[in-house]
């Protein structure tokens, strides 16, 4: 079954590494959403399959609209799409903007998933980071959602910056141990062009990034999560049985989603497309039905690019009976490609399925990338 992810583009500040679509100005927040509904009504037949399996809020910061934009946003879904008994309907949130209030809301509209952006329980950290919470928010933002009723919540760290040393690491990971969190998501910290993070490295002012840094706390956190039983099904994302996001699995298994709102992408299984990355031109576009996408036919080649790409990042790994049926005619090129890295255990293999090690993990992007027809 396919999903819905909704963009929404704004945020209280810009964190320093953050190269995603976003406005810290909220002065168009009601005409966003408006615009949101007009492009649901206006692409409610993109996806063949009408029963919807996951919802996703992502940005940007969703927790800055109000419960009546947020209940808004899914009762047009609604009208134009079915549901299924379980669908995933998650919400990104910044800890400081979950009071017990938004929280009653928030679950009143539906939402059923949340994603807390804690990034550190240090307040160092938060501040190195630029972010617009404290530990303190972080802390208390998750107990009182367990107290509300969510059980499903994720959390966001980051790693592998210099302020952030193996110890405190640690910590950060034995605090959600210890909150019972049953999903983390963890990323290493990197330099894109165009943000605050790149500029202060380039200048001086930040130390640069340490490679040997990010790979110690990736094994950090591998080891200390799967002593507590998570598995690792995805290279940044790790879940107690029965708690991986439904929403992020589809993309990584090639699932079809429609994604609303500016910057957002969308796969239908032949194609992609995405939207312009601006709110003004997006909101004056939708109004006036003007074209607000670009899109991208998918040659055999692209989409077997983009299969081993998302494929080897699992733990599922590339699946042999799918390879050979749809990519019948790369199997020559994948399978001398595969024994070099067989042979250097950055693979493993069974009858089925052929997935990175742990070794292998470490460089997902590159292998994937040497596979890849150009």
């Amino acid at each position: 079954m396919p999903g819905i992810y909704i963009h929404i583009p704004f945020c209280k500040k810009a964190c320093y590494y953050c190269d995603f679509h976003f406005s810290t100005s909220q002065k168009n927040k009601q005409e966003m959403v408006d615009a949101l509904i007009k492009e649901i009504q206006q692409r409610k037949d993109y996806l063949p399959d009408k029963k919807i399996q996951s919802i996703y809020f992502g940005g940007g910061t969703p927790s800055l609209l109000s419960a009546t934009q947020i209940h808004s946003v899914l009762n047009e879904i609604q009208k134009h799409f079915i549901l299924s008994e379980n669908c995933e309907i998650t919400l990104e949130a910044n800890p400081d903007d979950l009071s017990i209030s938004k929280l009653k809301e928030l679950k009143n509209c539906g939402i059923n998933r949340l994603s807390i952006g804690v990034q550190s329980f240090f307040d160092e950290d938060l501040k190195y980071l630029n972010r617009s919470h404290s530990a303190k928010n972080a802390l208390e933002s998750i107990q009182i959602a367990q107290q509300e009723g969510f059980e499903n919540i994720t959390i966001d760290f980051i790693y592998g910056f210099p302020l952030l040393s193996t110890k405190k690491w640690k910590q950060n990971i034995q605090k959600a141990l210890e909150l019972k969190i049953p999903h983390i998501s963890a990323y290493s910290l990197t330099t894109e062009k165009g943000t605050a993070l790149h500029h202060f490295i380039s200048k001086g002012k930040y130390a640069a990034l340490n490679e040997e840094t990010a790979v110690k706390h990736f094994r950090i956190l591998c080891k200390m999560l799967k002593t507590e039983s998570f598995e690792h099904y995805e290279i940044s994302n790790f879940a107690l049985p029965g708690f991986y996001s439904a929403h992020n699995t589809s993309y990584w298994q090639q699932k079809n989603y429609l994604g609303v709102g500016p910057s957002a992408h969308s796969f239908n299984g032949t194609s992609r497309q995405w939207n312009v990355a601006n709110n003004i031109q997006y909101i004056k576009k939708i109004n006036t039905h003007q074209p607000f996408f670009e899109k991208e036919q998918l040659s055999e080649a692209t989409h077997y690019n983009e299969y081993i790409l998302t494929s080897f990042r699992t733990m599922w790994g590339v699946e042999k009976k799918y390879l050979q049926k749809k990519f019948a005619n790369f199997l020559p090129l994948f399978t001398k490609q595969k024994e070099k890295y067989l042979t250097e255990k950055y693979l493993t293999e069974n009858q089925t399925r052929i997935v990175l090690t742990e070794k292998g993990k470490l460089f997902a992007d590159q292998i994937a990338s040497d596979f890849f027809i150009v």
